[in-house]
């Protein structure tokens, strides 16, 4: 049985891609930090490490014995990164880096920019995403069997841990305070999306099949941010109801990066390259999605 170190393994993505492992056969060996996530960790077959991401020892010892690496705790921690770039290095084993594809983003403010999908990373990102770009640069740039994973608006339940994404609950959360949905600005920029399950198997799918330093944006779809408050509108029962907030108001709710990089933004991307893998997504609809989840 191969060994898989992973970090992010309490949170939504990370949990997901684990269950997905274990499922196939992998042993998933996962650095945990809170005694009552050990307990849930091992209840689900995942062997806890004790840890957190500052404990570069322990993250080094790990990586270097496992048989393979995922990390899916921080897409901007240059730290772990180095840990285990330096812990794997002169050895063939697989790594695999969750970045985001926020790196696509712009400042839109809730207009929509028509452009093409992008199918590999920008070559001039945003400066509050340089950060982000410089390190996946640098995993696919390392001499070693590295790959990286670019999630886009993620949607349905997870199959870990941790069960709820970031963004739709963000908008979500929002109308049951308000009584409607809500977008921002026009509410015309658009997000490409993947449904966790789809995003698990393409983990799964890198891991065992992809060449080094290959990318790979996770998208099945695309919506605009007004088309997702409708759908949250009327799932919560609100008939559709939706209104427009300013990016300051956003801003004040979500923080900066929350509103010009999370529900501001468009962020258009292709998954060509996981389709030439072989990657074969299955589900497709956000809209339905969001409406059967807060029904249930």
């Amino acid at each position: 049985m191969k060994t898989v170190f992973m970090t992010g393994v309490t949170g939504y993505i990370g949990g997901s891609v684990a269950a997905r492992l274990l499922k196939a056969g992998y042993q998933v060996n996962g650095l945990v930090r809170n005694e009552k996530d050990i307990v849930a960790l091992t209840a689900v077959g995942i062997q806890p490490v004790a840890g957190s991401l500052e404990d570069e020892a322990v993250i080094a010892r790990e990586a270097a014995a496992a048989d393979a690496v995922i990390n899916t705790a921080s897409a901007d921690n240059p730290y772990v990164v180095a840990t285990i770039l330096e812990a794997l290095a002169g050895t063939d084993k697989k790594f695999i880096h969750t970045s985001g594809s926020s790196i696509a983003g712009d400042k839109a403010r809730g207009a929509y920019a028509a452009t093409e999908p992008y199918t590999f990373i920008p070559k001039n990102p945003r400066l509050e995403k340089a950060a982000r770009v410089a390190i996946d640069r640098a995993v696919l740039a390392a001499d070693g069997h590295y790959s990286v994973i670019c999630p886009t608006m993620i949607y349905g339940t997870g199959t870990g841990i941790k069960k709820d994404s970031v963004q739709v609950p963000m908008l979500t959360e929002a109308a049951r305070e308000t009584g409607h949905g809500v977008y921002i600005g026009a509410g015309e920029n658009r997000w490409s999306n993947v449904h966790i399950e789809d995003l698990a198997n393409l983990y799964l799918l890198v891991l065992e099949q992809a060449p080094s330093g290959s990318f790979y944006y996770a998208e099945n779809g695309i919506l605009s941010l007004k088309e997702i408050a409708v759908a949250i509108s009327k799932s919560l029962g609100f008939g559709g109801k939706t209104a427009s907030i300013t990016i300051e108001e956003a801003i004040r709710r979500w923080g900066m990066e929350g509103a010009h990089f999370g529900l501001g933004s468009n962020s258009i991307v292709s998954s060509v390259a996981a389709h030439n893998l072989g990657w074969l997504p299955v589900h497709n609809n956000l809209l339905s999605t969001i409406i059967k989840n807060d029904r249930d």
